[in-house]
């Protein structure tokens, strides 16, 4: 019995086909050119949720910029799917038992292939899940994906000679925020007047522009994601986050001196560390949003760092409420994933310092300083 070849089925994927998939399970696709843009039902049920879920056509992935925070492709889209809205897959033990599973990639593999009636020489029966358990096809797709994360990626570069045409006004509720206008522009940050937001850079370790990200200072497009690619003379200058961190250009050189770095979930993060402790002291990354790759890892990993300090924002209301769960359950999973690589600690608010959903840098210096002092590893 043989494998499927998972990139094989994905990649030769269109866009509108899976704008078709995303379409039956209520997601309302908008396509725009090379991306389109759905609801967000890789966590809310059928048809609910609100269009900060984005495909990217020439990634082949998807990207929650809300409550996910997560990149994945059409096959874990599936499983998320057809799980969160319970359509448990059904199988027979041994003994002739009925029982019922959570999706896996061999299923979501086998619908792309019906759903589409493509024509593959590999093949299997759904039904013989035994079988597959002995495969231990169960842990092939995590393996998959740590190859695939694992790899040598060449993002685009672009001319970064596009930011020169942009102004850079002061951007008061920032400042307000305690980041300095000098911070701002050295990481030249701008403002775009068509779409009424803040334009981020984003650049790779090697100080290359592979990416533009815009704020929006519209309350109601906030509705659409705060966070979203710039569009800038008809061009999306999107990038896969998941294969970069944001301001390791500005601060691998402190990290490569302390071995440690500290990873917060957005980009304001980076830009208020640097205002609070001096450039020269920064060793900030971003990851945008509220997972890590592999590949992120061996960034850092690559810069000798000995301990990763993740700073996320807080994700809860009340101890051990269902939220709480959820979210101490997810940075278990970090820790037991990268601790092999180096020391994993955290910045966790178990202290009653933060408001819902605030980063740890965002009340003042001094809460930062206290966290960062109570870090714990697991």
């Amino acid at each position: 019995m043989q494998q499927y070849n998972k990139d094989e089925i994905k990649n030769s994927l269109t866009i509108d086909q899976v704008f078709e998939v995303v379409q039956s399970f209520g997601g309302d696709p908008i396509m725009k050119e090379d991306f389109f843009i759905s609801k967000t039902i890789c966590h809310n049920y059928f048809g609910e949720g609100s269009y900060k879920l984005y495909y990217y056509d020439n990634t082949k992935l998807f990207r929650c910029y809300t409550d996910c925070g997560d990149t994945f492709d059409i096959f874990e889209l599936i499983c998320k799917v057809q799980n969160l809205n319970g359509k448990f897959k059904q199988y027979y033990n041994n003994e002739g038992e009925l029982l019922y599973r959570e999706w896996q990639l061999f299923d979501a593999i086998n619908f792309v292939i019906k759903f589409f009636n493509l024509s593959f020489d590999n093949s299997f029966s759904e039904n013989n899940y035994n079988v597959l358990l002995d495969w231990k096809i169960l842990s092939r797709y995590e393996d998959l994906s740590e190859k695939y994360e694992s790899q040598i990626v060449e993002l685009k570069i672009y001319d970064d000679n596009i930011l020169k045409n942009l102004p850079t006004p002061r951007i008061i509720p920032w400042e307000n925020e305690g980041i300095s206008k000098e911070v701002m522009s050295h990481h030249n940050i701008c403002y775009n007047p068509q779409s009424q937001a803040i334009i981020i850079p984003h650049y790779n370790i090697n100080n290359q522009l592979i990416g533009i990200r815009e704020r929006t200072l519209i309350k109601d497009e906030e509705k659409y994601g705060k966070y979203k690619p710039a569009i800038l003379n008809y061009k999306m200058y999107n990038h896969p986050l998941g294969f970069n961190l944001y301001n390791l250009n500005n601060s691998k050189e402190q990290i490569k001196v302390i071995k440690k770095a500290i990873i917060g979930e957005g980009e304001k993060f980076c830009l208020m560390y640097a205002s609070y402790f001096g450039e020269d002291n920064d060793i900030s990354v971003a990851c945008c949003g509220s997972s890590l790759t592999s590949y992120q890892i061996q960034l850092l990993l690559s810069l000798g760092v000995e301990e990763i300090i993740i700073a996320f924002d807080k994700q809860f209301k009340e101890i051990d409420d269902d939220e709480f769960k959820r979210w101490t359950k997810k940075l278990i999973n970090i820790h037991k994933k990268y601790s092999s690589y180096a020391t994993i600690s955290f910045m966790f608010d178990k202290y009653n310092l933060l408001g819902y959903k605030d980063s740890p840098i965002d009340k003042d210096k001094n809460t930062f300083l206290e966290l960062f002092n109570r870090r714990f590893s697991l």
